[in-house]
C-alpha cells in the first residue's frame, strides 16, 4: 500500500443534486483511466469493493436477482442490509438499493477509459457529506485500479482526513446547502 499521507483530493467537482418532490438525488461523475470491464469488476466484486467502497458485500453485485448483504464500514454503528440486484448489464449499468436508497451506476467507454456515473438518493442534510465521501472513495478506487492503492478511507476515518472537511465545505457551497460542520467522532457522541 502506498503512503496515504501523500494523497490530497482535488477540488470539489463532477457532482450535482436533483430534487424531485421530497426525494434528493446526488449524481457524481468521474472519468477513470481504466476500461469499463476493469471498473465493472471493482464495483461488483466483494474483494474489490473491500478496497475502496463504504460497504462490504458478501456476494457479487454483478448478476440480476442476486441477494447480497451490504455492511457499512467505519460507521459508529455497523449496519447490514440485504439488497437484491435489480439491474446488471455487464460493463454498462448496475442498480440495487443500499440501506433503502437507490444506487445506480453507469459505465461509459470514454477516451480509452470509463466515465463512471453514480446516482444515489440521499437525505438533504447529508448531501455535501455524501459528495465528499464518494469523491474520496472514487479517488481511492482510481488509485487501486492504477496499481497504487492507498487503502479504503471511509466513515469517521474519512471525516478525520483534512481533505474531507474541505470537500464537504466546497460541495455545500456548490449545492447551496448549509455545510454540516461535523467534527470526527460527533456521530458517536449523539
Amino acid at each position: 500500500m502506498n503512503d496515504r499521507g501523500q494523497y490530497s483530493p482535488g477540488p470539489a467537482g463532477g457532482a450535482e443534486v436533483r430534487k424531485e418532490g421530497e426525494k434528493w438525488t446526488l449524481i457524481l461523475v468521474r472519468e477513470l483511466r481504466h476500461s469499463p470491464e476493469k471498473v465493472w469488476e471493482a464495483i461488483t466484486e466483494p474483494a474489490h469493493l473491500r478496497e475502496w467502497a463504504p460497504f462490504d458485500a458478501d456476494g457479487s453485485l454483478g448478476t440480476v436477482g442476486n441477494t447480497v448483504k451490504l455492511t457499512t464500514v467505519g460507521a459508529p454503528t455497523q449496519r447490514a442490509t440485504e439488497t437484491t440486484v435489480t439491474r446488471a448489464d455487464a460493463h454498462n449499468l448496475l442498480e440495487y438499493k443500499w440501506g433503502g436508497f437507490d444506487m445506480r451506476w453507469q459505465l461509459e467507454g470514454s477516451g480509452g477509459g470509463t466515465r463512471l456515473t453514480l446516482w444515489t438518493n440521499i437525505g438533504r442534510r447529508f448531501i455535501s457529506m455524501g459528495a465528499a465521501g464518494w469523491h474520496i472513495c472514487f479517488d481511492v478506487l482510481d488509485r487501486l485500479l492504477s496499481g497504487a492503492p492507498i487503502g479504503r478511507t471511509v466513515g469517521p476515518d474519512a471525516m478525520k482526513f483534512g481533505g474531507w472537511q474541505r470537500l464537504n465545505a466546497e460541495y455545500a457551497k456548490q449545492f447551496g446547502v448549509e455545510s454540516p460542520n461535523w467534527r470526527p467522532g460527533a456521530a458517536q457522541e449523539s
